[in-house]
């Protein structure tokens, strides 16, 4: 049974998170300020964190940056009211692995939740300093970086999360579906299309020959399958 702590200030939005995770069947512990979090995160076994961003004391991003540099690598989801794109850059830079905006939608909250767990569940080979390498790129999932011949590469948050989910999963077919339901959580209701068409874009950058794909394949009338 997977063990999550809740560090949120918002008496309401703790219950709520901790209601929902327990119905789930997860076994939940909660703080309630930056200190107080970042004490039991540091002194405990915990297989994932929902870490809010402004806390009293001490905030999620300090959180973030503190247990990264103590060298743990729990899972972090950043709960955030604030949606600037720097917020967001600034909290993966820090180590955290995803982040929500409130107001979310549980659904894909635990959505990202299962998705996380289930990566971090699954170790990936990795070259020495945390890089691989598909096709042309060459990337570091925890920083969200990507380089071709030294050049950076902008990919998008979701584009890093489909390549890391398939290279998880590499040499073996996963379907839209799966893809939908871990990376989307269904938010705003994507369909099958959407995946395809994040896909064909992936393969433009990585592949040699996107037209004839080599490393991320179809799998006809069921998903795709990444070969490395």
């Amino acid at each position: 049974m997977h063990k999550i702590l809740i560090v949120e200030d918002e008496p309401a939005m703790q219950l709520g998170l901790r209601d929902n995770l327990e119905f789930e069947g997860y076994t939940v512990e909660s703080a309630e300020d930056g200190d107080s979090g970042l004490n039991k995160i540091l002194n405990n076994s915990y297989d994932l964190v929902l870490l809010d961003v402004m806390l009293p004391h001490r905030s999620g991003f300090d959180i973030c940056r503190e247990v990264r540099s103590q060298g743990i690598e729990t899972p972090i989801i950043l709960l955030t009211a604030k949606g600037e794109e720097i917020d967001k850059i600034l909290g993966l830079e820090l180590g955290a692995d995803d982040y929500v905006t409130k107001p979310f939608s549980v659904r894909e909250l635990l959505a990202r939740i299962k998705a996380l767990l289930r990566r971090s569940n699954s170790p990936a080979e990795t070259a020495e300093g945390g890089n691989i390498t598909i096709g042309r790129l060459t990337l570091d999932f925890g920083s969200y970086t990507a380089f071709e011949s030294g050049r950076e590469i902008k990919l998008s948050h979701k584009e890093f999360e489909i390549l890391h989910y398939l290279f998880d999963r590499r040499n073996q077919a996963v379907s839209r579906h799966s893809l939908l339901e871990d990376i989307w959580g269904y938010e705003e209701q994507p369909t099958t299309r959407t995946v395809d068409n994040f896909i064909v874009r992936l393969r433009q950058k990585i592949e040699g020959n996107p037209n004839s794909p080599r490393i991320i394949l179809t799998v006809h009338g069921y998903g795709y399958k990444m070969i490395h």
